[in-house]
């Protein structure tokens, strides 16, 4: 019998087409693998120089204060005349020395070489027999002397560039006039005095030899002649003790504060010069120990006192609830341990430079609450001390007749740890808060850069935002996953992952401009939708069970969701609805003025209620695709082996699908909250961005991603204020590589684990 099977061609693997074609191909997995491994190296040194370009810019606020002493020499002008006062112009380049004998020594403060003498003391005969210096951005000066007057004075520095060099030419002018001002009317000597100043008036307050404290008070009444006329005031304080040690006025000429000989400050309100008016009398030191310096930091608000322990502590007044000021001891630095003899105040910030007098130096700054720089730099006890007015030089005469000229590098003494995290205890302020102002049309003004408030912000925000998000996503994608049919599942699933594609400044022009408004006249409503939605979807999926058997077999398994459409929608239109008739009938037609009358809950147009919708809508595609995804690859072996176990459709849900998917769904909360942490143009529009931490869901808040977006433009580059928003930027970069990486690792372990399967 013949043979009828036909021979089948083998494949023939070793052609030379064969071996071209397996050459290529591995050829072209080589590429692709090592394609796939530089994208994914790139991606990681990306992620690395990102991290070193923040910390490149971060880490310069947190170098310490560099002091270096550039120049010494003697004292400049007579060596047998005592010093009463120094300072320096902006460029640190002339020095001023006043002297006992009533000259103005101008010098060169590289060499110490003496340029200009001028004397203070032409217009009389008497002796100088106290000094006191204004607020030095005003440079103002006042020598007391033994006939019962003050010579008043001002430096000044003129600058010209001829031949393209730069030349300061020093004086003395006299704005009130060449003639000392009479005082005190007995002629008693001045012996201790305190002095301020403007271009309108000058207030003068004197302690004269016989214990007395005069308070006078020149008002410029025509400065448009040629010769000056005054209002005068004249008053003299009443004092618990005379034994006056120092007297410091502010700037603004409103507060005066006496220190005597038993550690006490007197704290006088003089805005009326006729009638000074004594506030408090405070024990600014324990017994046994005696104040040394008294002198105000820069803006006039608060005063330092050093004394014979060392201590330097800050004070400043305080207002209480029925708007009363009294004088609070605000914090104290106990760096150096030898008597306080010099305070030098910064011109522009809260930091200042103090002596004492075993030769120690301390830079510190008062709202940090720190000591920058402590240092030994000479065994003579110093006298005198004076800052540049950019803070970027220092000068120190001892007691061995001697000037150190110091060059000082500290251009972030205001950052801390206490700062930026802690609350902190600012001039004006009733207590300790957590405060981020970093501008003010204000000079006086002082940066408040506490991180605090923004990061509440963020993780506010981020509060919101999930717990809008993650019910819907998650219960989305479990029925999307698990109960839709395939078909439907074509349709809901591409529709929600394009709304990831959807621009965040598009949400954010919506939130802040149209759905914010339309929330704040239709509160109650907004609020009915949480129970009537719910109430409307039971009502429904109850009706449905309860229809004929035949109405329910005609619709296709898995598209009942479709039949919630139309109900959602009916249940919003009533709700909002009814919503207005609750809030004509019961909030006057205006629920959020009603909360604030009744509760004293602030509504905000722009609120974390607008936020959080707004954020949720932005992470729903995300959460809902990366939990749908885990949800459906769920093996169908371990669900079809629960139901043939007996188990109900969610039965096996709750406790096999969910729980296998849980890792996944995990990774998708947490990539949703890296999302919803680092979202800005939302925050930017949506919220008021106001940095104040309160939870209330209706009221706004600042994040720090809206922060850096609307702060960074207007930041001088290599600014304290720039750094620091680069330090915001390293938290969130931080925080999101956080979140990321952990739900990565929780992802990768699904991988590994379903792998196995």
């Amino acid at each position: 019998m013949p043979d009828t099977h036909t021979a089948v061609a083998l494949p023939q693997f070793n052609t030379l087409t064969a071996r071209r074609y397996r050459r290529w191909r591995h050829f072209k997995d080589d590429i692709t693998r090592h394609v796939m491994a530089f994208g994914g190296i790139g991606v990681i040194i990306a992620i690395v120089l990102i991290a070193f370009y923040l910390l490149y810019i971060v880490l310069p606020m947190f170098r310490p204060a560099q002091i270096e002493e550039t120049a010494s020499y003697p004292l400049p002008g007579d060596l047998h005349a005592e010093s009463l006062f120094y300072a320096m112009e902006e460029q640190h380049e002339i020095g001023l020395r006043i002297t006992a004998k009533g000259e103005a020594v101008f010098f060169n403060t590289r060499d110490g070489l003496a340029q200009k003498v001028l004397p203070l003391l032409s217009a009389t005969k008497a002796t100088v027999s106290a000094f006191s210096a204004g607020d030095p951005t005003q440079r103002i000066i006042a020598l007391g002397l033994t006939d019962g007057t003050v010579q008043v004075a001002q430096h000044n520095y003129s600058i010209s560039y001829p031949n393209n060099v730069r030349l300061i030419t020093p004086g003395i002018a006299y704005p009130f006039g060449e003639t000392p001002i009479q005082v005190d009317a007995k002629g008693k000597a001045i012996q201790g005095l305190g002095v301020q100043a403007d271009e309108e008036q000058i207030t003068l307050v004197a302690r004269t030899e016989d214990a007395r404290l005069i308070l006078l008070n020149l008002e410029k009444e025509d400065s448009s002649s040629e010769k000056m006329t005054f209002n005068w005031v004249e008053r003299e304080i009443d004092l618990v003790n005379s034994n006056v040690t120092h007297v410091v006025l502010d700037i603004e000429q409103r507060e005066l504060y006496v220190a005597d000989d038993s550690g006490f400050i007197s704290y006088f309100d003089i805005s009326k010069k006729s009638d000074p008016r004594l506030i408090q009398r405070v024990k600014a030191v324990p017994e046994d120990v005696q104040i040394t310096s008294l002198e105000f930091l820069s803006g006039g608000i608060s005063i330092l006192a050093g004394d014979t322990r060392g201590y330097i502590t800050q004070w400043f007044p305080v207002r209480d609830e029925e708007n009363n000021y009294t004088l609070e001891h605000i914090r104290s630095f106990d760096a150096q341990k030898a008597p306080i003899v010099g305070i030098a105040p910064e011109y522009f910030r809260k930091g200042f430079i103090a002596v004492d007098a075993d030769g120690n130096l301390g830079v510190y700054h008062a709202t940090a609450h720190r000591a920058v720089k402590l240092l030994h730099i000479d065994n003579a006890r110093f006298k005198l001390i004076a800052v540049a007015p950019r803070a970027n030089a220092a000068m120190i005469e001892n007691a061995g007749q001697r000037i150190h000229f110091w060059k000082i590098t500290n251009e972030h003494p205001e950052i801390s740890w206490q700062s930026i995290w802690g609350s902190v205890w600012y001039e004006s302020r009733a207590h300790p808060e957590f405060i981020w102002q970093s501008s003010s049309a204000s000079s006086d003004f002082e940066p408040k850069f506490s991180l605090t408030p923004l990061a509440f912000g963020t993780l506010k925000a981020s509060i919101y935002a999930m717990l809008f998000a993650i019910p819907l996503a998650i219960m989305g994608a479990i029925y999307t996953a698990y109960f839709m049919s395939v078909h439907m599942r074509g349709l809901v699933k591409p529709t929600i992952e394009i709304m990831a594609a959807l621009p965040t400044v598009i949400l954010g022009f919506i939130a802040g401009l149209w759905f914010a408004p339309y929330v704040e006249h239709h509160l109650a409503g907004i609020l009915l939708l949480l129970v009537l939605i719910p109430a409307a979807i039971l009502v429904a999926c109850w009706l449905w069970r309860q229809s004929p058997a035949w109405m329910q077999q005609k619709l296709p398994e898995g598209w009942e969701a479709a039949l919630l459409i139309p109900v959602i929608v009916f249940a919003i239109a009533c709700s909002l609805w009814f919503g207005q008739i609750v809030e004509s009938r019961f909030f006057d037609g205006n629920m959020p003025l009603w909360l604030g009358q009744e509760f004293g809950i602030t509504y905000v147009q722009r609120n974390s209620l607008i936020v959080g919708i707004a954020i949720g809508f932005a992470v729903i595609p995300t959460i809902f695709s990366i939990s749908e995804d885990a949800i459906f690859s769920v093996p169908k072996h371990l669900t079809t082996g629960s139901l043939a176990l007996g188990a109900t459709p969610w039965q096996t849900m709750m406790r096999v699908v969910l729980l296998t998917a849980s890792p996944g769904i995990f990774s998708a909360v947490m990539i949703g909250l890296g999302r919803a942490v680092g979202e800005t143009m939302i925050v930017v529009m949506a919220t008021g961005n106001t940095a104040i931490m309160d939870m209330s869901i209706f009221q706004g808040f600042r994040a720090l991603s809206a922060n850096i977006a609307v702060e960074m433009p207007e930041s001088e580059v290599g600014s304290t204020h720039y750094r620091i928003l680069f330090l915001a930027g390293l938290v969130l970069f931080v925080a999101t590589f956080v979140f990321n990486s952990i739900a990565e690792i929780v992802r990768q372990r699904l991988r590994t684990k379903y792998s196995n399967l």
